[in-house]
């Protein structure tokens, strides 16, 4: 699992507003509970919560760059975890989570 941890790549909220900014594709996708969304989420951001992950991955490209969000940055840090053991090659953790996003 040290292994895995040492893999898994970061990405600042600043970073992820900015591209967002700059009309770049990106694919962000929020793990928070339903109750969490209702407070606000990054608008371009697909809402898949965290116990759903594990039965949606298969929807999704192994090599393309996927942001994952929580609030804090802890669960989109498991999951990204989870599916680099899966055999993701570009999934990336917002550090901090929305709790560290530039007002929505």
């Amino acid at each position: 699992m040290e292994h895995v941890m040492s893999t898994i790549q970061e990405i600042l909220p600043v970073e992820v507003a900015e591209r967002l900014k700059n009309k770049e594709p990106v694919k962000i996708i929020d793990v928070r509970t339903d109750l969490e969304i209702e407070e606000g989420k990054i608008p371009e951001a697909v809402h898949v919560p965290m116990f759903e992950v594990i039965d949606r991955y298969r929807e999704w490209d192994r090599g393309e760059e996927i942001i994952f969000v929580c609030r804090s940055g802890r669960r989109s840090l498991a999951v990204c975890q989870v599916l680099t053991l899966e055999g993701f090659r570009n999934v990336k953790n917002m550090v901090g989570g929305m709790l560290a996003y530039p007002a929505i």
